[in-house]
């Protein structure tokens, strides 16, 4: 985790995606900003169906932004023509949760890795196949499973070809979304360390998204915490653990199993179910849940303020600015 001063890689500015469904207008992205600087982690972190994996899509355009800006480089990618879109894929790709619904099983693990290369008509055949040994070497996978299939491997190889396939066009920018999810905990471990690894040998710029705090903390320069659409928290990692701000991210922190035999922590217990996106609160996202809500929070949202260097929260309990009204 080597955070670069330097001008950010990515900027995403009030970025929205709302899809329409029978019951509504259903708002799963709505008005988050971030930036992210060259090498660094950020992590988006927030329970089931917060938007977060919405949102790393929609910073690819693998789903179609409603509103709002990408800036990838100094462009704004949500601009850019289908041509343009195509070049921006070989420096931005992505990691899917699940590597078996993400590798095609009629293909082999050669074959799955090569596609890259054959849709940007990249290297002769044997450049090809000799740059597929190169990415698995560089992966942790034998090359004797060149000719395998998907379903011939275990998690946390269809993991690691899954990597591999992301690194095949030299990116810069990599989503990762939940990457580990669905592996082991024993594997998980060995497929962080890795993304980790190859961020420090190749100089990658991830977005890390994850529902487990837990795995956040290990490979995250900063962490962004959100909620039903909207960025909540985000800060340092070191702060989001040792000086939480927003209840929601306090909540969240609790739950965390600590793995000591006689450690306790208060757990902070949430009431209420998660509002629906297609009908949220119409203050504070939170305020239905909220320990400490106020009258305020029920009338306004907050916005989302920086009460310290770097550290931004959106609650009325560190700062007083509500958001503006959308026009």
């Amino acid at each position: 985790m080597d955070q670069n001063t330097t001008t950010p890689l990515l900027e995403v500015r009030n970025l929205k995606k709302f899809f329409n469904t029978k019951q509504g207008l259903l708002k799963a992205v709505n008005n988050v900003s971030f930036e992210v600087k060259q090498g660094e982690t950020l992590g988006i972190v927030g329970e089931s169906g917060c938007g977060k994996s919405t949102t790393g899509r929609a910073i690819l355009r693998l789903v179609e932004p409603t509103a709002g800006e990408v800036i990838f480089e100094g462009e704004d990618i949500t601009a850019f023509r289908p041509d343009r879109v195509r070049a921006f894929r070989r420096d931005a790709q992505i990691i899917f949760q699940d590597p078996f619904a993400s590798l095609d099983p009629r293909m082999s693990i050669s074959e799955i890795i090569r596609e890259p290369f054959e849709i940007f008509k990249l290297y002769s055949r044997n450049e090809q196949l000799e740059r597929v040994q190169e990415l698995m070497k560089l992966v942790g996978l034998s090359t004797k499973l060149t000719n395998s299939f998907p379903h011939e491997l275990d998690g946390g190889r269809r993991q690691r070809v899954g990597v591999a396939r992301a690194l095949a066009l030299d990116p810069k920018f990599i989503v990762c979304d939940e990457p580990v999810s669905a592996l082991d905990v024993s594997i998980q471990a060995q497929i962080l360390n890795l993304i980790q690894d190859l961020q420090d040998r190749l100089k990658l710029t991830y977005v890390f998204i994850s529902h487990d705090l837990s795995v956040v903390r290990h490979i995250s320069d900063r962490v962004a915490v959100m909620y039903l659409g909207k960025i909540v928290e985000i800060t340092s990692y070191h702060n989001i653990f040792t000086n939480p701000q927003h209840p929601y991210t306090q909540a969240l922190l609790s739950a965390i199993p600590i793995p000591k035999v006689d450690a306790k922590r208060e757990r902070i217990i949430l009431e209420g179910d998660v509002p629906s996106p297609v009908n949220p609160p119409r203050g504070c996202i939170f305020s239905g849940r909220c320990p400490f809500v106020m009258d305020k929070c029920r009338e306004a949202p907050p916005a989302l303020t920086e009460t310290a260097d770097g550290h931004f929260v959106a609650c009325y309990l560190v700062n007083d600015t509500a958001e503006e009204p959308e026009s």
